[in-house]
């Protein structure tokens, strides 16, 4: 297998946790704990991205070689890697959690790709950490093939997101209650190697500031812009604000995104929001299959619905409000603020911008802010699938004084509902049709400007359950069909209209496809 080059500045510049034992503690005065990966009976690639391997230099043989699997599934370290677990905390459904860190998650170290892209390499499942608290630092068959086929999904998507390189069987059983309700049984271990330029999240910050310790939380802010932000190592003592600033702005965006295609993280605690702007740790996420706002994966939540689709913004809002709190000694209260301000203006612009492409328009204006509340609102009354109705809209004539919403009628899950409230969908199409001809875009420029934001495929929990169950039996090639699906999300792929079908009634109550736990 060809050299890596690794560039570890994370474990070369930041200070590390003396102690090297083994064995769960508080760690002071340190951002990283040195642990290697726990081996495993059998690794096994059982899948992989063709993209990430080809963006760090491997081939297709080496990835197909038992060495490939020895190496991401914890049984090797390559020359220059240093593995090691993040020290971190964060606010857990709004409540101050303290020391979490990784507690089965164990990064390799990073590498410089050959374009001078920096990936760091982090392999979740490799066994327990300082971090670990009670659990065993292992992960699951079915949470490893939703973080490995999302991962990729969500880049493929335009969202951005940590990557995914290699799926990898372990060999051993692992023990999971998937409900926490008493039922635990044993299930077939597997770990993903995920990528990304860094894993910094809101939390590591949070906790440095949460035990007084400023000179640790400096040199974690210096560090951050030095190496993930260089672009504003010039800009002297601005360079706090301004890098709060992009922050916040690259969160902004990100909750656009996720807004516009209807996904739903699930678990936003601060730990769980990434630095970059990137979509982080894929627990029990979820898409919106019919429109509701208050819909949440999240079993763990679904009594308060913290975490529901229509709060991720004002989530996101919160969590860097605790950001700024824990920054606070390092940066002025006004340019904090100036931060908070700047992740508000960004997302009400990208909330317009998405507007106006998943409606076929140049612009957004204050009427079509309205005209999108009006047909969310219907969509919610009357159980519409979101991904199907907005990519057809693209198929209704807006030539025609009140246009024909036959193209509509596959969206709705209960058709009887949905034909009893027709009128109020042709009144909305007829005024969406005079937007639409007095916007004045010719209409293949119209539907190709919403084919390119609303998808037609999209990772659907009933999709990833039905590539979960084949997998667990030895069949992987629904996994590897999925991953492929996913490639194209905005693409129009004859023979696959399944993947593009609503969800089936028999995944709408069913566990994995609409109730799924932290530990799925």
């Amino acid at each position: 297998m060809h050299a890596l080059r690794f560039d570890n500045a994370f474990v070369r510049d930041l200070p590390g946790d003396p102690d090297t034992a083994p064995g769960v503690r508080q760690v002071h005065g340190a951002l990283y704990s040195r642990v290697d990966p726990t081996p495993v009976t059998a690794p096994r690639l059982l899948a992989h991205s063709a993209e990430m391997a080809a963006a760090l230099g491997f081939s297709e043989a080496e990835v197909a070689s038992p060495a490939f699997a020895e190496a991401f599934g914890g049984n090797a370290l390559l020359p220059g890697m240093q593995p090691y677990a993040a020290n971190y905390g964060g606010h857990q459904f709004g409540a101050w959690a303290g020391q979490l860190g990784d507690g089965r998650a164990i990064s390799l170290g990073e590498v410089v790709a050959d374009d001078g892209r920096r990936w760091e390499l982090q392999l979740k499942g490799a066994g327990p950490t300082p971090y670990s608290r009670s659990a065993d630092g292992r992960a699951v068959l079915r949470s490893s093939i939703r973080e490995f086929l999302c991962s990729e999904a969500m880049h493929h998507l335009g969202v951005p997101s940590t990557r995914a390189l290699s799926l990898v069987g372990t060999g051993d059983s692992v023990v999971r209650d998937m409900f926490y309700d008493g039922h635990a049984q044993a299930e077939p271990g597997a770990i993903v190697c995920r990528a990304a330029p860094s894993f910094i999240r809101f939390g590591n910050f949070e906790l440095p500031a949460s035990r007084g310790d400023t000179a640790l939380l400096k040199a974690l802010l210096d560090f951050c812009i030095r190496r993930d932000f260089p672009h504003l190592a010039d800009a002297g003592e601005n360079a706090y604000a301004q890098w709060f600033g992009e922050v916040a702005q690259r969160t902004a965006t990100l909750m656009a995104h996720w807004m516009r295609v209807g996904f739903v993280h699930g678990v936003m605690n601060t730990d769980n929001l990434s630095i970059l702007g990137l979509t982080i740790d894929y627990g029990p996420y979820g898409w919106v299959d019919n429109y509701d706002p208050d819909w949440t994966p999240n079993t763990t939540d679904a009594g308060r619905r913290r975490y529901r689709y229509g709060q991720q913004p004002q989530v996101a809002y919160w969590n860097l409000s605790q950001l700024a709190g824990a920054l606070s000694p390092l940066i002025a209260t006004e340019a904090l603020q100036e931060g908070l301000r700047r992740y508000v203006e960004t997302y009400n612009q990208a909330e317009r911008d998405a507007i106006a492409r998943k409606m076929g328009l140049r612009e957004c204006s204050d009427g079509d802010v309205a005209l999108m509340q009006e047909l969310r609102g219907w969509l919610q009354a009357n159980e519409i699938d979101m991904t199907i109705f907005f990519r057809a809209l693209a198929d209704i004539d807006v030539r025609a004084e009140r246009p024909d919403p036959a193209p509509l009628a596959e969206a709705a899950y209960d058709p009887e509902r949905a034909a009893a409230a027709e009128p109020a969908l042709r009144d909305w199409l007829a005024r969406y049709a005079a937007r639409a001809r007095e916007d004045g875009s010719p209409a293949d420029e119209r539907e190709a400007r919403m084919d390119a934001a609303n998808p037609r495929y999209v990772l659907r929990n009933y999709l990833a359950q039905q590539a979960i169950d084949r997998a667990e039996q030895g069949d992987l090639a629904g996994v590897h069909e999925l991953l492929e699906v996913m490639r194209r999300p905005y693409h129009d792929q004859p023979g696959r209209e399944a993947f593009a079908a609503k969800r089936p009634d028999w995944a709408r109550e069913r566990a994995g496809c609409s109730m799924l736990s932290c530990s799925s």
